[in-house]
């Protein structure tokens, strides 16, 4: 397959095992949504949805979390890990959204990434999951899957979102991004691999990533 048959695999497989895509992080407006990216950090979504239900019984909007302490908000979110850093950040940009934008989420990637603990990934899952804006944000399942199918080289997660928004038609890139992400965690983990059942690694992968995975399976008894 050529380059671009490889992206048409990709797309038209994943639309057939996900054709409805679940968003993996619980919330109902853009401020929760922001909140529940923002704890995800280094943690897992089942974790962090276990824990934002706590918070936002609490406070579920910037008016409310401003009236909590640092220290009460570190001590809600402490089973999501990083806890102080994500406090003063839950805190931080909540009071920034009161000051100056009437409690009100922009819709600006520019604007989000200038806010306390959010980065390009946050930003870009909340602009693309709340208002539909494109965006391609790369966790490390995405990260790991176009190194797997030979879309990117692995030399980081910028390099990874060029290839993906080079690659991808960008009014598919809200869909794919989650669908990837999916793909990631059933089909292509980082353990537990079994490629007889990553269908899109095993027709179109990179031969290293497919050699290196056989002879893992099969070591040389010799």
């Amino acid at each position: 397959m050529n380059k671009q048959e490889k992206v048409n695999f990709v797309i038209n497989t994943l639309y057939k095992l996900y054709p409805e895509i679940p968003i993996p992080l619980d919330h109902k407006d853009p401020y929760t949504l922001l909140i529940a990216v923002l704890l995800s950090a280094q943690s897992t979504d089942v974790r962090v949805n276990k824990i934002t239900p706590l918070l936002f019984e609490r406070a579920d909007n910037p008016y409310d979390m401003v009236k909590l302490s640092v220290e009460t908000i570190r001590e809600i979110i402490k089973p999501v890990g990083l806890s102080p850093m994500k406090a003063k950040g839950i805190y931080g940009l909540s009071q920034i959204l009161v000051d100056k934008y009437k409690g009100i989420v922009p819709n600006d990637l520019k604007t989000l990434e200038t806010f306390p603990a959010v980065g390009h990934k946050t930003a870009s899952v909340v602009v693309s999951q709340a208002f539909g804006i494109p965006a391609f944000p790369v966790d490390t399942h995405i990260h790991r899957l176009m190194y797997r199918w030979n879309l990117s080289n692995g030399k980081n997660v910028v390099q990874t979102e060029k290839d993906a928004k080079r690659l991808f038609p960008k009014d598919l890139w809200n869909d794919l991004h989650l669908q990837i992400i999916w793909y990631g965690r059933e089909y292509s983990p980082a353990r537990g691999w079994d490629l007889d059942k990553d269908v899109i690694t095993k027709t179109i992968g990179r031969q290293s990533v497919i050699n290196a995975y056989h002879q893992k399976k099969s070591p040389n008894k010799n």
